[in-house]
């Protein structure tokens, strides 16, 4: 009955068929290519060209809406594919089935012919094919290539994506024989590729290659460098993984050399038994010190590497003998030297501290072994004790990361559980806090992380890395003491400078990421001041903390500046301020300023006396005025006091001295009225 109904009311013309087919093409998912015959077909049936132009605009219209949805179908199968590879990554087995996914993965998202991926070999110092996906040639499949050589040579030096629309005249790069015969045996033109990191190391290549000359689009270098991303995170898992159970392997060879000993003298191993039940029962170091002395009968310090104590029973402090603790370390025996015996604590060969025996001066072998054997309980301790803070330090770095994400790039944000993630490792968020960014000599940053998580331990805060340097979040309203001690601190330690920007305080996780961003900024405000081995916060840098921080205490930097001359002004009812505002406001010219002031030219130059001896007598050189005339412009902002004639001030320069008699550093010792 409708359907009637329109037939009756109206015929539709050219226009409107045409844009119900349009409508229809849209709606079953039709090519371009049929929109655009479409409108050709369209514009010739037109009956004026003012109708051939609206049809042409609608079918630009329409065919803007199928790039649009094309774009999305894209993006979705992206979208899956990353998933499908999170997904990879979290049931990881088989790392070559992993990366032959990835790999296969890139060759159909980017439409290519051939995918990729190269490895560095750091022993052959050169790099290898590790996985392919569409080659048919057998020469290009076992392609070993020297370190710097052809496009993946660039993409490892500068760490950034490089494409070739054409490989074969592309100059850019050094091309060498071996490259040249591979890419040419398997006919490849167009060729992208990305570099696969691990934190700052470059571990090799993912490459996406077509037999004809292609220019890659942005989005196709993003996506390439994403499933990059997931390989390097699967080759580093799986390297974590081989570590581990080599780890657990010397764990085990060390129980089996342990069980053997134990087997050759009674004495010894019954000393070994009741050491291992103490162990077993949850006993710490200290435990173990007091039982190996009593069985020894003599008295026992543990020390660790860099010779601080840990633990020591029946005995008073005892230093470990330098010389003695190297011959020990070079043999893994213990040995006798001033005074005291004395044995390495080892994980293979990895030195973990030491043990001193005191109050005996000859050790029978059963002795000496029982001693050596106390040096390998205490080895197991500590390897658990930092296998444990590892795994802490990890989970909190992980935390740390997430507190400082910024929100904008974080999806969901959960302030509530990052809040009860804090507080299950003794965080309490609701507290001031301040975070420090540090920064050394590339080779120790590693030892600085470690350090820095020492330290965090230590303050019952948080320590990571977030764009290449170690961050620590420490409770506390002191971000400036923070860095300088923190600086001071880790400089000794690590025998290096350390450079160590702060912000803060701030409570909750909500005001986390812009401290974090204000110590950054601090950090390489520091580095820029050629202040290395520096700490320090925004707030001790003067004006140019003042214009770095984004939550400037302004207040606080006048009264650093300005206080003594604001503080006599209040007292005395003087207008030293006012003197100082006219001063530099007309291009520190005492004339004038004196007419400003409605003064006799003696009374600015009594009063510049006065602030002379309240600031220093330096007040007046160029990076003094500087900091004194950026001070008093706030000043005037934050309390709306205005200039000295309350009209706009002239330019002014930072003054170098006085134009009108008034030199650098201007002070006077002439008594005289402030008034």
């Amino acid at each position: 009955m409708g359907s009637s109904r329109r037939t009756e009311a109206a015929a539709p013309g050219p226009a409107a068929e045409a844009v119900r087919t349009l409508l229809d093409l849209l709606a079953a998912d039709a090519s371009a290519e049929e929109l655009l015959a479409l409108r050709a077909g369209a514009r010739v049936g037109a009956s004026s060209p003012a109708e051939a132009v609206w049809l042409k605009e609608t079918t630009e219209v329409a065919l803007s809406v199928r790039r649009v949805l094309d774009q999305y179908r894209r993006r979705e199968t992206e979208l899956v594919a990353l998933f499908d590879t999170a997904g990879d990554l979290a049931g990881l087995r088989d790392l070559d089935a992993v990366l032959r996914a990835i790999v296969r993965r890139a060759r159909t998202l980017l439409g290519t012919d051939v995918a990729y991926m190269t490895l560095n070999d750091p022993v052959a110092q050169d790099t290898f094919m590790r996985v392919t996906d569409g080659s048919v040639s057998a020469a290009f499949q076992q392609l070993r290539l020297g370190m710097g050589d052809g496009l993946g040579g660039l993409v490892a030096q500068t760490a950034r994506p490089y494409a070739s629309t054409d490989y074969r005249t592309d100059r850019r790069f050094r091309h060498t024989g071996a490259i040249d015969d591979g890419v040419a045996e398997e006919g490849l033109r167009g060729i992208l590729g990305v570099p696969l990191r691990v934190g700052s190391q470059i571990i090799g290549v993912l490459f996406a290659a077509d037999r004809t000359p292609r220019e890659f689009t942005p989005d196709a270098i993003a996506l390439l460098g994403s499933l990059a991303d997931h390989a390097a995170v699967a080759i580093d898992s799986a390297r974590l993984l081989e570590e581990t159970r080599s780890a657990l392997a010397r764990l085990e060879a060390a129980n089996e050399t342990t069980r053997a000993h134990s087997e050759a003298l009674r004495r010894a191993s019954d000393a070994h038994d009741r050491l291992t039940k103490l162990v077993l029962r949850g006993g710490g170091i200290d435990e173990v010190a007091a039982e190996t002395a009593a069985l020894l009968g003599g008295g026992l310090a543990v020390h660790d590497t860099d010779g601080s104590e840990l633990a020591r029973a029946a005995t008073d402090p005892v230093t470990p003998c330098a010389e003695g603790l190297a011959a020990s370390r070079a043999d893994g025996l213990a040995v006798f030297a001033d005074g005291a015996w004395i044995c390495a604590v080892l994980a293979g060969t990895e030195p973990l501290g030491s043990i001193v025996l005191t109050g005996r001066a000859e050790l029978s072998d059963a002795d000496r072994r029982l001693f050596e054997r106390a040096a390998l309980v205490t080895a197991l301790l500590l390897l658990l004790r930092r296998s444990v803070a590892e795994t802490e330090d990890r989970v909190r770095g992980e935390l740390l990361d997430d507190l400082l994400a910024d929100p904008a790039a974080t999806a969901r944000r959960d302030g509530g559980s990052l809040s009860l993630r804090a507080r299950r490792l003794g965080v309490n968020l609701t507290l001031p806090h301040a975070v420090a960014v540090l920064d050394c000599r590339p080779p120790l940053r590693s030892r600085l992380l470690a350090e820095t998580a020492r330290k965090a331990r230590a303050l019952g805060g948080l320590a990571g890395t977030r764009q290449g340097h170690a961050v620590l979040l420490a409770p506390g309203d002191r971000p400036g003491a923070l860095a300088r001690a923190l600086a001071d601190e880790l400089t000794q330690r690590l025998g290096t400078p350390v450079t160590v920007g702060a912000a803060g305080p701030g409570g909750g996780p909500d005001a986390l990421p812009a401290i974090h961003a204000e110590a950054l900024r601090c950090l390489r405000a520091l580095h820029a001041l050629a202040r290395d081995g520096d700490g320090a916060d925004l707030a001790d840098l003067g004006f140019i903390g003042v214009l770095l921080g984004d939550r400037a205490d302004v207040t606080s930097y006048v009264g650093r500046v300005l206080g003594p001359v604001l503080a006599y002004d209040a007292e005395r009812g003087t207008e030293l301020m006012r003197t100082l505002h006219a001063y530099y406001d007309h291009g520190a010219s005492l004339s004038r300023a004196k007419e400003v002031l409605h003064v006799h030219v003696n009374t600015v130059v009594q009063r510049l006396d006065r602030v002379a001896q309240l600031l220093g007598p330096d007040w007046n050189t160029p990076a003094r005025a500087l900091e004194t005339h950026l001070a008093l412009r706030l000043h005037q902002l934050t309390t709306g006091h205005g200039s000295a004639d309350r009209v706009l001030p002239s330019p002014v320069s930072a003054p170098t001295g006085s134009a009108s008699g008034v030199p650098r550093g201007h002070q006077s010792s002439r008594p005289g009225s402030d008034s």
